[in-house]
Protein backbone atom coordinates (compact mmCIF):
# COMPACT_ATOMS: atom_id res chain seq x y z
CA UNK A 1 0.00 0.00 0.00
CA UNK A 2 1.35 3.70 -0.85
CA UNK A 3 2.50 5.70 1.93
CA UNK A 4 3.47 9.19 0.62
CA UNK A 5 4.69 11.83 3.04
CA UNK A 6 4.30 15.64 2.67
CA UNK A 7 7.27 17.69 4.71
CA UNK A 8 7.22 21.41 4.89
CA UNK A 9 10.63 23.05 4.95
CA UNK A 10 12.67 19.46 4.12
CA UNK A 11 15.29 20.58 2.14
CA UNK A 12 17.62 20.97 5.02
CA UNK A 13 18.29 20.71 8.91
CA UNK A 14 15.67 18.87 10.79
CA UNK A 15 12.93 18.69 7.92
CA UNK A 16 16.03 17.21 5.44
CA UNK A 17 16.87 14.20 8.58
CA UNK A 18 12.94 13.81 8.56
CA UNK A 19 12.75 13.31 5.05
CA UNK A 20 15.60 10.55 4.63
CA UNK A 21 14.13 8.74 7.85
CA UNK A 22 10.56 8.40 6.11
CA UNK A 23 12.51 7.42 2.65
CA UNK A 24 14.44 4.66 4.51
CA UNK A 25 10.77 3.55 6.28
CA UNK A 26 9.08 3.08 2.76
CA UNK A 27 6.78 6.39 2.17
CA UNK A 28 7.09 8.24 -0.75
CA UNK A 29 8.44 11.56 0.02
CA UNK A 30 7.55 15.22 -0.96
CA UNK A 31 8.97 18.31 0.54
CA UNK A 32 8.10 21.70 0.29
CA UNK A 33 9.34 25.71 0.84
CA UNK A 34 9.29 28.62 -0.74
CA UNK A 35 13.14 28.29 -2.74
CA UNK A 36 13.24 27.87 -6.50
CA UNK A 37 13.54 24.28 -7.47
CA UNK A 38 16.96 24.85 -8.68
CA UNK A 39 18.15 26.34 -5.54
CA UNK A 40 21.79 25.08 -4.07
CA UNK A 41 19.58 23.28 -1.03
CA UNK A 42 16.75 22.06 -3.04
CA UNK A 43 18.99 20.47 -5.74
CA UNK A 44 21.59 18.74 -3.07
CA UNK A 45 17.86 17.40 -1.35
CA UNK A 46 16.36 15.71 -4.65
CA UNK A 47 19.25 14.45 -5.64
CA UNK A 48 20.45 12.70 -2.52
CA UNK A 49 17.26 11.11 -1.87
CA UNK A 50 15.57 11.14 -4.64
CA UNK A 51 12.66 13.27 -3.22
CA UNK A 52 9.67 15.18 -4.91
CA UNK A 53 10.17 18.96 -4.97
CA UNK A 54 7.60 21.65 -4.74
CA UNK A 55 7.72 25.25 -4.40
CA UNK A 56 5.23 26.67 -2.01
CA UNK A 57 5.09 29.69 0.40
CA UNK A 58 3.28 28.64 3.69
CA UNK A 59 3.12 32.77 4.65
CA UNK A 60 0.90 32.99 1.57
CA UNK A 61 -2.18 31.50 2.42
CA UNK A 62 -4.80 29.87 -0.59
CA UNK A 63 -2.55 27.64 -1.99
CA UNK A 64 -3.29 24.79 -0.10
CA UNK A 65 -5.51 22.97 -2.10
CA UNK A 66 -3.29 23.11 -5.10
CA UNK A 67 -0.15 22.28 -3.07
CA UNK A 68 -1.77 18.83 -1.80
CA UNK A 69 -3.38 18.32 -5.85
CA UNK A 70 0.03 18.71 -7.13
CA UNK A 71 1.46 15.93 -4.71
CA UNK A 72 -1.60 13.72 -5.37
CA UNK A 73 -1.34 13.56 -8.91
CA UNK A 74 2.50 12.82 -8.47
CA UNK A 75 2.61 10.68 -5.87
CA UNK A 76 -1.16 10.00 -4.05
CA UNK A 77 -2.29 11.35 -1.45
CA UNK A 78 -0.71 12.58 1.58
CA UNK A 79 -1.24 9.72 4.05
CA UNK A 80 1.98 11.74 6.60
CA UNK A 81 1.96 15.58 6.73
CA UNK A 82 4.96 16.77 9.01
CA UNK A 83 4.14 20.59 9.77
CA UNK A 84 8.43 21.07 10.21
CA UNK A 85 9.32 24.61 8.79
CA UNK A 86 10.05 27.28 10.79
CA UNK A 87 12.01 30.43 10.42
CA UNK A 88 13.50 32.15 13.72
CA UNK A 89 13.44 36.48 14.98
CA UNK A 90 14.86 38.10 12.35
CA UNK A 91 16.75 39.64 15.53
CA UNK A 92 17.97 37.81 18.45
CA UNK A 93 17.40 40.98 21.46
CA UNK A 94 15.45 42.08 24.18
CA UNK A 95 11.82 41.69 23.72
CA UNK A 96 10.78 45.07 24.77
CA UNK A 97 12.49 46.34 21.38
CA UNK A 98 10.87 43.19 19.04
CA UNK A 99 8.89 44.85 16.13
CA UNK A 100 5.54 44.05 14.31
CA UNK A 101 7.42 42.91 11.62
CA UNK A 102 9.78 40.21 13.07
CA UNK A 103 6.07 39.13 15.25
CA UNK A 104 4.40 38.33 11.71
CA UNK A 105 7.37 37.35 10.06
CA UNK A 106 7.54 34.25 12.39
CA UNK A 107 3.66 33.70 12.99
CA UNK A 108 2.73 34.08 9.34
CA UNK A 109 4.80 30.49 8.70
CA UNK A 110 5.16 29.17 12.21
CA UNK A 111 1.75 29.05 13.08
CA UNK A 112 -0.69 30.37 10.49
CA UNK A 113 0.63 28.88 7.89
CA UNK A 114 1.34 25.83 9.09
CA UNK A 115 -2.91 25.68 10.76
CA UNK A 116 -4.18 26.38 6.93
CA UNK A 117 -2.09 23.72 5.29
CA UNK A 118 -2.71 21.00 8.42
CA UNK A 119 -6.30 21.96 7.87
CA UNK A 120 -6.57 20.87 3.88
CA UNK A 121 -4.24 18.05 4.68
CA UNK A 122 -7.07 16.93 7.43
CA UNK A 123 -10.03 17.62 5.02
CA UNK A 124 -8.43 15.18 2.43
CA UNK A 125 -7.91 12.40 5.33
CA UNK A 126 -11.09 12.68 6.46
CA UNK A 127 -12.67 12.56 3.37
CA UNK A 128 -10.70 9.30 2.14
CA UNK A 129 -10.51 6.81 5.34
CA UNK A 130 -9.60 3.64 2.96
CA UNK A 131 -6.06 3.13 3.08
CA UNK A 132 -2.70 3.19 4.91
CA UNK A 133 -2.36 5.09 8.86
CA UNK A 134 -2.63 8.88 8.78
CA UNK A 135 -0.99 11.29 10.94
CA UNK A 136 0.18 14.81 11.23
CA UNK A 137 3.14 15.67 13.33
CA UNK A 138 4.22 19.09 13.77
CA UNK A 139 7.19 19.92 14.59
CA UNK A 140 7.50 22.63 17.28
CA UNK A 141 10.12 22.92 19.99
CA UNK A 142 11.34 23.03 23.33
CA UNK A 143 10.34 26.56 23.55
CA UNK A 144 7.09 25.64 23.33
CA UNK A 145 7.55 25.54 27.10
CA UNK A 146 11.04 27.25 28.11
CA UNK A 147 11.38 30.95 28.16
CA UNK A 148 14.29 32.36 25.75
CA UNK A 149 13.16 36.29 26.13
CA UNK A 150 15.59 37.28 23.05
CA UNK A 151 13.43 35.51 20.29
CA UNK A 152 10.31 36.00 21.89
CA UNK A 153 8.30 35.75 18.98
CA UNK A 154 9.77 32.68 18.31
CA UNK A 155 8.83 30.97 21.68
CA UNK A 156 5.20 32.38 21.10
CA UNK A 157 4.79 30.43 17.88
CA UNK A 158 5.89 27.27 19.12
CA UNK A 159 3.37 27.38 22.32
CA UNK A 160 0.39 28.40 19.72
CA UNK A 161 1.57 25.34 17.42
CA UNK A 162 1.64 23.44 20.40
CA UNK A 163 -1.76 23.85 21.13
CA UNK A 164 -2.28 23.48 17.43
CA UNK A 165 -1.25 19.82 17.66
CA UNK A 166 -3.20 19.41 20.35
CA UNK A 167 -6.48 21.03 18.86
CA UNK A 168 -6.43 18.67 15.50
CA UNK A 169 -5.63 15.95 17.38
CA UNK A 170 -9.17 16.20 19.27
CA UNK A 171 -10.63 16.76 16.22
CA UNK A 172 -9.33 14.09 14.14
CA UNK A 173 -8.97 11.22 16.74
CA UNK A 174 -12.14 9.67 16.16
CA UNK A 175 -11.26 8.92 12.75
CA UNK A 176 -8.20 7.47 13.69
CA UNK A 177 -5.77 10.24 12.32
CA UNK A 178 -3.01 10.22 15.11
CA UNK A 179 -1.65 13.70 15.56
CA UNK A 180 1.67 14.37 17.34
CA UNK A 181 3.61 17.26 18.61
CA UNK A 182 7.34 16.81 18.64
CA UNK A 183 9.55 19.48 20.46
CA UNK A 184 13.35 19.25 19.53
CA UNK A 185 15.66 20.64 21.80
CA UNK A 186 19.33 22.14 20.70
CA UNK A 187 19.61 20.41 16.79
CA UNK A 188 22.82 20.63 14.93
CA UNK A 189 21.70 22.37 11.73
CA UNK A 190 21.95 25.77 10.15
CA UNK A 191 19.38 27.47 12.11
CA UNK A 192 21.62 27.13 15.13
CA UNK A 193 24.99 27.73 13.17
CA UNK A 194 25.43 30.94 14.50
CA UNK A 195 25.08 29.91 18.56
CA UNK A 196 27.32 26.65 17.99
CA UNK A 197 30.29 27.96 19.90
CA UNK A 198 27.38 29.01 22.68
CA UNK A 199 25.67 25.79 23.09
CA UNK A 200 29.20 23.92 22.75
CA UNK A 201 30.12 25.38 25.86
CA UNK A 202 26.92 24.81 28.14
CA UNK A 203 26.27 21.27 26.43
CA UNK A 204 29.42 20.13 27.88
CA UNK A 205 28.99 22.03 30.96
CA UNK A 206 25.50 20.12 31.63
CA UNK A 207 22.43 21.88 29.96
CA UNK A 208 21.97 18.66 28.04
CA UNK A 209 22.06 15.55 29.77
CA UNK A 210 22.82 13.53 27.48
CA UNK A 211 25.94 15.51 26.60
CA UNK A 212 25.65 16.24 22.77
CA UNK A 213 23.98 18.29 19.95
CA UNK A 214 21.01 16.71 18.79
CA UNK A 215 20.92 15.61 15.03
CA UNK A 216 18.35 15.74 12.75
CA UNK A 217 18.24 11.98 12.38
CA UNK A 218 16.89 11.97 16.21
CA UNK A 219 14.00 13.65 14.71
CA UNK A 220 13.64 11.47 12.11
CA UNK A 221 13.67 8.21 13.47
CA UNK A 222 10.94 9.48 15.64
CA UNK A 223 8.50 10.81 13.28
CA UNK A 224 9.32 7.62 11.14
CA UNK A 225 8.48 5.89 14.40
CA UNK A 226 4.96 7.36 14.69
CA UNK A 227 4.10 7.46 11.17
CA UNK A 228 4.24 3.82 11.23
CA UNK A 229 0.83 3.17 13.02
CA UNK A 230 2.44 1.48 15.84
CA UNK A 231 1.50 4.60 18.42
CA UNK A 232 -1.59 5.33 17.20
CA UNK A 233 -3.42 4.81 20.50
CA UNK A 234 -1.13 7.19 21.95
CA UNK A 235 -2.25 10.42 19.21
CA UNK A 236 -1.88 14.20 21.30
CA UNK A 237 1.46 12.84 22.80
CA UNK A 238 4.02 15.55 23.40
CA UNK A 239 7.19 14.06 22.52
CA UNK A 240 10.35 15.90 23.70
CA UNK A 241 13.02 14.97 20.97
CA UNK A 242 15.84 16.93 23.32
CA UNK A 243 18.67 14.39 25.16
CA UNK A 244 16.90 15.32 28.58
CA UNK A 245 16.92 19.57 28.20
CA UNK A 246 13.57 19.77 29.23
CA UNK A 247 13.57 17.60 32.37
CA UNK A 248 12.97 19.77 35.06
CA UNK A 249 16.04 19.25 37.67
CA UNK A 250 17.50 21.19 40.58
Amino acid sequence: MTRVALITGGQQGIGFGIAQALKEAGFRVAICAELPADSVAVREAVSALGLEYFQYDLSEIGGEARLLDAVGERLGPVSCFVSNAGVPAKIRGDMLEMTVESFDHVMAVNLRGGFFLAQEVARRMLAALDGPYRSIQFITSVSAEMVSVERAEYCISKAAAAMMAQLYAARLAEAGIGVFDLRPGIIDTPMTAAVKDKYDASIQAGLVPAKRWGEPADIGRAVAALASGQFAFATGAVIPVDGGLSIQRL
